[in-house]
C-alpha cells in the first residue's frame, strides 16, 4: 500500500513542480541585427552595394546590359530606390558572375580525372588500347598503346 501511496505522491510532485514552476514567462524585446561576425545589417547593405558595383564594372554584365538597352549608369542609378531585399538578391546573382571564370577550371579538372583513370587501370595491371579503326578492319598498326 505505501509503493502504490509513494507513486501516486511522486506523480503529483512531479505535476505540480510542471504546471506552477517550469511554465515561466517568457520576455523577448527587439535588438539590433547582427551577423556572426559583429556585422550589423548597415554593413551587410553597404558590402551588398560594392558587390553590385563591381560586378557593373564587368565587361561580360556591360555587354548584357547593352543586350537589353541599358548602361552601368542607369543601373547604379536606380539603386537607391531598391529595397534591402531587392539589392541582397542582385548582390548574389552578382556573386555568381564574379566568381565564374572562363571554363580552364573545368579543363583542368576533367585532365587530372582522366590522369588519374589511367594510373589506377596501371595500379590494377590493366592495359589501355584505344583503337583507330572499326572492329572489322582490325590490324596492330591502326592501335594506339598507352602503358
Amino acid at each position: 500500500m505505501i509503493s502504490i501511496m509513494r507513486n501516486r505522491i511522486l506523480a503529483t510532485f512531479i505535476t505540480v513542480h510542471m504546471v506552477f514552476f517550469m511554465t515561466s514567462p517568457a520576455f523577448a524585446a527587439l535588438i539590433p541585427s547582427m551577423g556572426s561576425n559583429g556585422h550589423t545589417a548597415g554593413d551587410t547593405l553597404q558590402k551588398d552595394i560594392n558587390t553590385i558595383q563591381q560586378a557593373l564594372e564587368t565587361k561580360v554584365v556591360q555587354e548584357k546590359l547593352m543586350a537589353y538597352g541599358l548602361n552601368a549608369a542607369e543601373v547604379a542609378a536606380k539603386l537607391p530606390f531598391m529595397t534591402p531585399d531587392q539589392i541582397h538578391t542582385l548582390a548574389t546573382a552578382s556573386n555568381d558572375v564574379l566568381s565564374g571564370g572562363d571554363g580552364l577550371g573545368v579543363i583542368v579538372a576533367l585532365l587530372v580525372i582522366i590522369l588519374l583513370v589511367i594510373i589506377i587501370m596501371k595500379l590494377l595491371h590493366h592495359d589501355i588500347i584505344i583503337k583507330m579503326s572499326s572492329l572489322d578492319d582490325y590490324s596492330p598498326a591502326d592501335c594506339a598503346y598507352i602503358g
